[in-house]
């Protein structure tokens, strides 16, 4: 009993390390973003801002269209999550309830995709949006995002815990496949959607590299970018609590959509691992 009681605070212990090593780097950024330049590298560090200020904030909002920038990456990333999410729970459907032919390898090939590297597909991907004359527009960081096998994967494993009773009883009803799919299959695939949800968001308001890569112009330039363009801009000297108060305004909508929607995330990856 003493022995167990031990192990216990020893995995307590460890998980509050793990915790606290995590969060010290958004703290940190955070404080930051309310000190001056003299505080910042003051020697003992200080890790409460006195003076609190804020001309940090007023500064950013000042000399760069945050709120554009802002309106852009959310844009995008909304979009981005309701196509990728409609994709995702269709196809997954499709391959946990019906049937049809060359059903097994094409789940497999869609699976496959998730071995590839994201980078290796930059290339074709921006010589199709080249084509598509889509450079530097809104369709080309919002629709490559709509297809992934992650989502595919998850969507699939949900819908396979489902019994199929719930889509016969329909069937007898008289209900389609998509109605079926509407009114029966998504409420059901709530805690999968929102997982993937959140999932697909954070990646997509994230993204630095392709947006980099297909935009051209501030008008539909995203936060990330924005952000990198910010410290390289051509300044004698990084100002880190500028940097640091742009980062916060980055960071805030990527941690206020997990925390919202953690207590489906933890049962939508659950479900995830589920054997058939």
């Amino acid at each position: 009993m003493k022995k167990q009681k031990v192990l216990i605070v020893i995995n307590y212990a460890i998980l509050v390390t793990g915790a606290i090593s995590m969060i010290l780097p958004f703290f940190w950024m955070l404080i930051t973003s309310f000190m001056s330049e003299n505080q910042i590298f003051s020697y003992p560090p200080k890790f409460i801002p006195i003076p609190f200020i804020t001309s940090n904030y007023t500064y950013t909002a000042e000399q760069i269209p945050i709120l554009r920038y802002f309106f852009n990456s959310f844009f995008v990333a909304s979009l981005t999550t309701i196509g990728q999410v409609l994709v995702a729970s269709m196809a997954g459907f499709a391959f946990a309830k019906l049937n049809f032919k060359f059903k097994e390898p094409l789940f497999l090939i869609v699976l496959l995709t998730m071995m590839v590297p994201p980078q290796v597909n930059i290339i074709p991907l921006f010589y199709l949006m080249k084509e598509f004359h889509w450079i530097d527009t809104f369709q080309a960081l919002i629709l490559p995002g709509f297809f992934g096998g992650f989502g595919v994967f998850l969507m699939r494993q949900w819908f396979k815990m489902i019994p199929d009773a719930f889509f016969e009883a329909a069937k007898i009803d008289g209900c389609s496949v998509f109605q079926t799919f509407f009114k029966i299959a998504l409420p059901l695939a709530l805690p999968a959607l929102t997982t993937l949800a959140i999932f697909t968001f954070i990646s997509s308001w994230n993204s630095f590299m392709w947006p980099l890569i297909v935009t051209n112009s501030d008008a539909i330039m995203t936060l990330p970018v924005a952000l990198a363009a910010f410290k390289g801009s051509f300044r004698e000297t990084i100002e880190w609590g500028q940097l640091m108060a742009c980062s916060v305004i980055t960071t805030l909508p990527a941690v206020a959509v997990f925390l919202i929607g953690q207590k489906y995330l933890i049962k939508g990856i659950m479900s995830a691992g589920v054997k058939e």
